[in-house]
């Protein structure tokens, strides 16, 4: 195609999944599966869900403001393209913890997978390796830990902590991510309890109660063991009460506290990102503890309605603390254009969450990973506009 610049040789050909939609059509009037038009994306995958897997993923905590201020803190940034620059070598790969990653952009951890497509977690893994994404794994998943890494295959893998009260329970998960090749370890803050969210409180339900999402726990042997111990049975011959203990666990309403992430330390040799910083206070003991990155998130908007923007907040703890720790960002990314804005703003990493979820309603694992694709070929087109051929050139 005329114009079309060539990617760096030794980086992935994001790019042409634009092409490859076009030629299809061409060849054989083939449309995409999955809209590629982010205002459409939402709609589409309604369509495709019941109402509580619908309302679980697009809802929000209260009246959904953070929401709402997470994608209005992205409109409020503006890029200005730069023209006759040298771009014939486009490049999205990264350099986080030491280890080059094809490009800036992280599966988010997103729970219950099942619940939106059979593919679930094992499926979205497997094209995660294929498309060359790193994949983090919530604690609240529909597949276990080893079942994940094994679909996963030699793809790159990150495991997310809904961390539990019980250190012993919590020992045995990182042993157990640790084992199955999970190299970073990312511990989510903000999620000690679950938020108000009146689109799943209107249906009357949440997923776990029913032991959907609970399937690190049931699986794991220091849970099973002591729930033999307390009910003399075992977990799947009373799932509603193995459930209900398992997330008097996870999200037990107690937080913990800054001293007690000494204990990750000294039982995780990889590196530990905090999940949840929405402060500069927040972000400087996060470098104090001695962890190698955080994540500038809410959520999703999905447990503190009337928060901050994570993007709002983003310059400012970078400016802060950007120097020593790795910074990456997530909530309220829809488009390639949104990662750019971020990584502009300081991020070194993005992570994406519904979004693909999005995709893998519509078209299962497929749908998922042509959502990232397309997310993928503009961000490939805006490094093209906006910066001077890679990520790490910048604007």
């Amino acid at each position: 195609m005329p114009g079309v610049q060539e990617p760096h040789p030794e980086a992935r050909k994001y790019g042409s999944y634009q092409v490859e939609i076009y030629k299809r059509g061409v060849d054989s009037n083939t449309r995409p599966t999955v809209t590629t038009d982010p205002n459409k994306l939402e709609e589409q995958a309604k369509q495709h869900m019941g109402t509580r897997s619908y309302s679980y993923v697009a809802g929000g905590a209260g009246e959904r403001a953070t929401m709402d201020a997470n994608r209005l803190a992205f409109r409020q940034w503006k890029m200005i393209p730069r023209m006759l620059r040298p771009t014939t070598h486009r490049d999205l790969r990264v350099e986080i913890f030491g280890k080059k990653y094809d490009s800036p952009i992280f599966i988010a951890p997103v729970g219950v997978q099942t619940i939106f497509h059979g593919d679930k977690e094992t499926g979205v893994a497997e094209i995660a390796t294929e498309i060359g994404v790193p994949y983090i794994l919530s604690t609240a998943s529909s597949a276990s830990i080893e079942e994940v890494a094994e679909a996963s295959g030699n793809g790159d893998r990150w495991f997310q902590l809904y961390w539990p009260q019980d250190d012993e329970i919590t020992l045995s998960l990182l042993k157990r991510a640790k084992a199955a090749n999970y190299t970073t370890l990312v511990v989510t803050l903000d999620t000690w309890a679950l938020s108000w969210r009146p689109w799943d409180l209107d249906n009357a339900y949440v997923p776990f109660m029913t032991g959907v999402g609970d399937q690190t726990g049931f699986s794991d042997p220091v849970f099973r063991r002591k729930f033999r111990e307390t009910h003399g049975k075992e977990v799947e011959e009373d799932i509603l009460a193995a459930a209900k203990e398992w997330e008097s666990d996870v999200f037990s309403g107690k937080a913990h506290t800054w001293d007690q992430i000494q204990l990750l330390k000294d039982n995780w040799d990889g590196p530990i990102v905090l999940k949840g910083i929405q402060h500069v206070e927040d972000a400087r003991m996060a470098v104090e503890t001695g962890v190698q990155g955080i994540i500038v998130s809410n959520h999703g908007g999905r447990q503190l309605d009337g928060a901050i923007g994570s993007l709002e907040v983003l310059p400012e703890i970078v400016e802060a603390v950007g120097e020593k720790i790795t910074v990456l960002f997530d909530s309220g990314i829809r488009t390639g254009v949104d990662i750019i804005k971020a990584l502009c703003l300081g991020a070194k990493g993005v992570l994406v969450g519904r979004p693909w979820v999005y995709g893998l309603a519509v078209g299962g694992k497929r749908g998922a990973r042509d959502a990232l694709r397309g997310i993928l070929a503009v961000t490939t087109s805006l490094i093209y506009s906006v910066c001077k051929g890679s990520v790490v050139d910048g604007g």
